[in-house]
């Protein structure tokens, strides 16, 4: 999972896949470019990172409705404590297909290349 703020700083951690499917372990997992974290690892440090975020302050902006399904799902730790903001937008962006990222399906890269996208958009408006 990736996620980059508009100032460009990032979070990115990998975590096990033990059952991929064709595609990711085609497409997806040779791409990683850092070994995986322990499931508490990964949980702390989302939190860590959303953290930075005051108040209603985070907008997610995805283009993929799964992409936004894993981010939910990894709000929920903690014997389903969420660790999340207190509240935050979510926004599916189908545009972001149209992102040059520098390595296809690596989850950083990927939201980096959304990042410029996006930023550039609401620059033209």
């Amino acid at each position: 999972m990736a996620l980059v703020a508009e100032d460009g700083d990032f979070f990115y951690e990998v975590l096990e896949c033990p059952e991929p499917t064709d595609w990711v372990r085609v497409n997806v997992m040779p791409v990683l470019g850092k070994a995986p974290v322990s499931k508490d690892e990964f949980t702390e440090l989302l939190r860590e990172f959303l953290g930075r975020f005051p108040g209603d302050s985070l907008e997610v902006i995805a283009d993929w409705p799964e992409d936004i399904k894993h981010f939910c799902d990894a709000l929920i730790a903690y014997e389903r404590r969420n660790i999340g903001p207190g509240s935050f937008c979510i926004t599916i962006d189908r545009e972001l297909f149209n992102s040059q990222s520098r390595v296809p399906h690596n989850a950083l890269e990927d939201a980096i290349a959304n990042r410029h996208y996006f930023l550039g958009r609401e620059a033209d408006e």
